[in-house]
């Protein structure tokens, strides 16, 4: 599915998240399968779980991190993919 920036994240309820010190591990429970996420993962995490939309998270995170636009729009993308493919967030046009 292509991400567009007007999404919506959210998070499925067989998904568990636990910040541990900065970094977070996901379980997602209906695969069985533990995720770990970094400082700078987990920050990304809590963005775009929270907002109204991806492009809101971009907006926060651009202006928190010394990045190029084009280069956190790139990762941003291909991170929100990834949570997509192992079921950890779902994707709606809200």
């Amino acid at each position: 599915m292509q991400v567009s920036y007007s999404m919506k994240v959210t998070v499925p309820d067989e998904v568990m998240f636990r910040d541990l010190d900065g970094e977070a591990v996901l379980l997602n429970l209906d695969n069985e399968n533990y995720y770990g996420l970094d400082e700078v993962g987990t920050r990304i995490w809590t963005v775009l779980t929270t907002t109204n939309s991806i492009q809101e998270a971009y907006d926060i995170l651009i202006n928190e991190y010394d990045t190029e636009p084009e280069v956190l729009k790139v990762d941003l993308s291909e991170l929100v993919q990834e949570l997509q493919k192992q079921g950890l967030i779902d994707l709606s046009d809200d």
